[in-house]
C-alpha cells in the first residue's frame, strides 16, 4: 500500500492481484477505512499441485483517515489489479490566509482603560 498527498487530495494505491471487483468491499466508519476482499480459486479434484504460491482466501486492511479528510467524497477505482482511492482533503483542513485589519485591538483598548 502506498499513500501520499498531492495537492488537495490524498491518494492510496493497494495492489490486489487476482481480486474480482465484485468481491471487494470498501467501508468507512468513524474515520476508519476498511478494505476487505477474497481471492477464491481452487485446484480441481485430481489436480497434481507442483507449486502453490499465489495467495488466496480473505484479505482485510484498515486505515485511520484522520479528521482532515473528507470521507464522504472518496472515489475508488480498480484497474489492472491495483485499487486506487482518491480522498479529498476536507475544507476545514485546508490552509487559509487570515486577513489582518489595521488598528487597535478591542482587548488592548479595554486593558488600557482599566
Amino acid at each position: 500500500m502506498d499513500a501520499y498527498r498531492r495537492g488537495e487530495d490524498v491518494w492510496v494505491h493497494v495492489d490486489l492481484p487476482g481480486v474480482a471487483p465484485d468481491s471487494l468491499e470498501i467501508n468507512v466508519e468513524r474515520n476508519v477505512l476498511t478494505l476487505s476482499a477474497e481471492r477464491n480459486w481452487q485446484f480441481e479434484e485430481g489436480d497434481r499441485t507442483y507449486l502453490a504460491e499465489r495467495p488466496r482466501g480473505s484479505f482485510r486492511r484498515q486505515v485511520h483517515l484522520g479528521d482532515g479528510l473528507d470521507s464522504e467524497a472518496i472515489e475508488a477505482n480498480l484497474s489492472d489489479g491495483v485499487l486506487t482511492l482518491r480522498i479529498p482533503v476536507a475544507e476545514k483542513a485546508k490552509p487559509r490566509r487570515i486577513t489582518i485589519t489595521p488598528g487597535t485591538s478591542p482587548a488592548l483598548e479595554a486593558e488600557a482603560a482599566a
